[in-house]
């Protein structure tokens, strides 16, 4: 098939719309909010009814933490339990939604930042699943994931993910997810009980992301690293934060800002979440 070809298959089932598609950056927490009805997967499911009914789903999870630059593109990704110690409750979900070879292969193509590979192995994580199960619980819409490569430092995620900007025009839901402040290491498992409960750090951190996400401050979020000694506690490694810097990355100026979810876990990690636009 020419790359014409191609590119008319891709326009003839994701047409533009009249509406551009929001982007998401959610905090995704425990593997157990995929099955749990509680406050965040509760919020989850009012946001579908909230925003237009996308043509797919593209996730950038924390959990697709890699060397190099992938998409998923099988006609049905697995759905990959990729964690350990939880009730055998969890290990038993699927979440049967279809892929999309097409978009697959479009979203490679306008990414020439990094050269993107198609991949039949990996499927959807829990950093995905565990979200659009509550907010697309039909498994009727295709839902992609995108991997982050590890090598690269955040001003180069930032950058590839402008490239990908023409999907929310043709309704794609583009949603990045983590966690701005996650610290496993330092959680407060006595706390866990306890709502809203967060150390002062984190707390701290939290607020100063929000502000600048708020300011369209950028430049500060990319090079969190001189956000000061709160930033490297909230951040100790990047898997968890890069995907807010892939949503950040397909934002405009024009586009408002919402918070949801806005809430602590345990102490050392936030479920704080975006809507842009």
């Amino acid at each position: 098939m020419t790359s014409l070809q191609e590119f008319k298959k891709f326009t003839d089932n994701f047409p533009e719309q009249e509406t551009t598609m929001p982007v998401l950056f959610v905090g995704h927490g425990s593997p157990m909010n995929g099955i749990e009805t509680n406050e965040f997967s509760t919020r989850w499911g009012k946001l579908a009814e909230q925003i237009q009914k996308p043509s797919a789903v593209l996730v950038v999870s924390a959990h697709w933490f890699i060397k190099g630059t992938r998409i998923t593109a099988m006609d049905f990704p697995a759905t990959i339990h990729d964690f350990g110690g939880f009730p055998e409750e969890l290990y038993q979900v699927q979440y049967p939604a279809p892929g999309s070879l097409v978009l697959a292969e479009e979203t490679a193509n306008i990414i020439h930042t990094a050269k993107v590979e198609l991949d039949h192995d990996w499927g959807l994580d829990h950093g995905t699943w565990s979200i659009v199960r509550h907010m697309y619980p039909q498994a009727d819409i295709p839902v992609l994931q995108l991997s982050i490569d590890y090598t690269k430092p955040a001003a180069y995620h930032y950058e590839l993910a402008k490239e990908l900007y023409s999907l929310r025009k043709r309704g794609v839901l583009i949603m990045g997810s983590g966690n701005m402040v996650h610290n496993l290491r330092m959680l407060a498992w006595d706390k866990l009980e306890t709502p809203g409960f967060g150390f002062d750090w984190a707390l701290q951190m939290n607020d100063t992301f929000k502000r600048l996400i708020q300011n369209g401050s950028h430049d500060s979020l990319i090079q969190y690293e001189k956000l000061g000694k709160e930033a490297m506690l909230s951040i100790p490694t990047p898997e968890h934060y890069l995907p807010l810097i892939y949503s950040l990355g397909l934002s405009t100026k024009k586009d408002p800002i919402q918070f949801f979810n806005d809430k602590a876990v345990a102490g050392s990690l936030t479920m704080t979440s975006v809507q842009i636009g």
